[in-house]
């Protein structure tokens, strides 16, 4: 029986210098002030995309300020002071420019300008404070320069805990921080290296994969799911070798933004909850290369269990869309396409070790993943526990 609710409010603008329609379009949220939210690296300066997106909002009389304290795995004092210093000058709405800790940040940002205390109060697990905002978040844009979180289409953030012990990186959002406008110029994106084009489409091609597996999954996220996993199979391996494709990047960028509505639609499931264990514990690794260490044990486990709808993806990813795949084989025959695809896209080479992970943490992170993101193990098709979990992570620690 199909029982679900499908609702999606944001406006995406999508394709080769999108980005030059910011100064014009009717859709841009009103207020004549607005903070820019970029990355500490720099890179949004060093290849212009600061100066042009604010160029175009000039164009629409925006004044902008600039937040450029966002670190890769995004922390939440950052989005604590960046918010403090919205209210103080009076902007009316938040631009989130980079990849997915800078939209995920604005997102925060965004909400925590217009309601009282601490971001963390506002978390449902771990040791958030569990509270509901009493206001509407500030509007968001979203402008993404990397194919990976697809978070210019759904309402999560994912903010890890300030604070070297705390150890906590949560996913949260509600209706009110989807972006009101997103921006997906694949233009912006030619300038990502080989390794982090990798990541990040590997992030983007699990959030189709587990999506497809949830439970509370419905005819709009299989569908765009498996168009996503099947753009990826075929296109992330030419889109790392030739970064300068524009045509192979526009096709991520598609598949980047359909596997975030899935992410709207259905679910992440639990591989990502033992991934924000990982990278709770290990700031220094990037999300897409947690998911991608993990993923053999993660889906072997799932394929152990006799998890049917893997055909479906196995076949998404092959060549041709054949109907005689044995059901018996169709866990193997997706762990041998990933195994295919990890390796076509640079990224065979790499242990959780090379990141600092130890064998002897094995149990805390096991603990880590059940209790801080224990919500998206609700939502996997196979029941699993603590010794389940630290025996995928054993798995791939080998």
């Amino acid at each position: 029986m199909l029982d679900f609710q499908y609702y999606m409010p944001t406006r995406i603008i999508f394709g080769p210098d999108s980005l030059n329609k910011l100064g014009v379009t009717p859709h841009l949220p009103r207020g004549d002030k607005a903070m820019i939210v970029i990355g500490e690296s720099g890179v949004m300066i060093e290849q212009g995309y600061l100066a042009r997106v604010q160029s175009q909002l000039s164009k629409q009389d925006v004044q902008t300020i600039v937040y450029d304290r966002i670190k890769p795995n995004p922390e939440s004092d950052a989005v604590d002071e960046a918010a403090a210093i919205c209210r103080e000058k009076g902007v009316k709405f938040v631009v989130g420019l980079g990849g997915g800790s800078t939209i995920d940040s604005a997102k925060a940002i965004a909400a925590m300008a217009t309601n009282p205390g601490k971001y963390w109060d506002y978390m449902q697990s771990g040791s958030g404070g569990g509270q509901t905002p009493e206001n509407e978040p500030l509007p968001i844009v979203a402008i993404p320069t990397t194919a990976g979180t697809g978070t210019e289409a759904d309402p999560w953030t994912v903010i890890t805990k300030s604070g070297t012990d705390a150890r906590e990186k949560v996913g949260w959002g509600y209706d009110g921080t989807f972006p009101a406008v997103s921006i997906v110029d694949p233009k912006l994106m030619l300038s990502v290296p080989p390794r982090q084009t990798a990541y990040t489409g590997m992030d983007a091609f699990f959030h189709a994969t587990e999506a497809y597996l949830a439970t509370c999954r419905q005819p709009a996220s299989d569908a765009l799911a498996l168009e996503a996993v099947h753009l990826i199979s075929h296109t992330l391996p030419q889109t790392v070798a030739e970064g300068d494709n524009l045509e192979a990047r526009t096709v991520m960028a598609w598949a980047c933004t359909a596997a975030g509505l899935c992410e709207t639609y259905s679910s992440c499931i639990s591989q990502h909850s033992l991934e924000h264990a990982l990278s709770a514990f290990h700031p220094n690794l990037p999300h897409g290369a947690g998911l991608v260490l993990l993923s053999k044990a993660y889906f072997g486990f799932l394929a152990a269990r006799g998890e049917e709808r893997l055909a479906d993806l196995a076949l998404a990813m092959g060549d041709t869309l054949a109907e005689d795949l044995d059901e018996e084989v169709a866990g193997v025959a997706f762990l041998d396409a990933l195994d295919t695809l990890i390796t076509e896209v640079g990224l065979s080479d790499e242990k959780l070790s090379d990141y600092g992970v130890t064998r002897e943490e094995i149990p805390a992170l096991a603990e880590n993943a059940l209790s801080v993101m224990g919500g998206l193990f609700d939502v996997t098709p196979v029941d699993m526990g603590v010794d389940d979990v630290i025996a995928i992570f054993e798995a791939a620690y080998e």
